[in-house]
């Protein structure tokens, strides 16, 4: 499974990684506390590259036992991706798995969701699926929305303009990037070798026996 992005776009996310340092990006991306490795994906849920790549990012990250950690990347130009964002919040809040299996949802149906509106009949039909009430307004207080803006605004300073975009890093400092392609079997390789300099770097000096 493999997905391209235009060349104009790979150019300036190759720049401008290039300018940061891939130290100043693991800074501002990192795994969660108490693992060493993680995929971290930027993702737009109206997006039809986002919708190949997903399951793939999750069966990775179930082989390799890493978390996968999501973003939410909305494009302007998308009519019903941010609030489809919020709605995902809305699920993550009241069980991170419902969280997840929302995502996956709307990206499976995304060919069928044209409008706002048609996103709210998938949300609730959802949430009956699962036995969850839905409360008159999801998101009250806009504190979910401003949970996506704040994403949005990392994907901004690391300089992303495309999405899906994929990266896997390490707590040692280390993060490597899925720029042009995503291939399952690279990808593979990457965190596989990142968790091995992960385990080596945690492993005790050998006391030297002539001491």
């Amino acid at each position: 499974m493999r997905v391209r992005l235009s060349s104009a776009g790979v150019a300036l996310l190759v720049l401008t990684l290039t300018a940061m340092s891939l130290e100043n990006l693991a800074s501002l991306i990192r795994p969660p506390a108490g693992t060493k490795v993680a995929i971290v994906v930027f993702e737009d849920l109206e997006w039809p590259d986002c919708a190949t790549v997903h399951p793939m990012l999750a069966a990775a990250a179930k082989t390799h036992n890493v978390p996968l950690v999501i973003h939410d990347f909305p494009l302007p130009r998308h009519t019903w991706s941010f609030q489809a964002a919020v709605n995902a919040l809305f699920f993550d809040g009241q069980k991170q798995k419902l969280g997840d299996e929302f995502r996956g949802y709307i990206l499976q149906n995304q060919k069928l969701i044209d409008d706002e509106a048609a996103l709210q009949q998938f949300t609730a039909k959802f949430a009956e699926e699962k036995q969850v009430t839905l409360p008159s307004v999801l998101d009250p207080d806009g504190k979910l929305a401003q949970a996506v803006t704040a994403d949005f605004r990392l994907g901004q300073r690391i300089g992303l303009e495309h999405t899906p975009t994929v990266f896997v890093v390490s707590g040692s400092g280390a993060a490597i990037p899925f720029v042009e392609t995503i291939d399952r079997h690279k990808l593979d390789r990457v965190i596989e070798d990142m968790e091995k300099k992960a385990g080596a770097a945690i492993q005790p000096k050998p006391v030297d026996s002539k001491r």
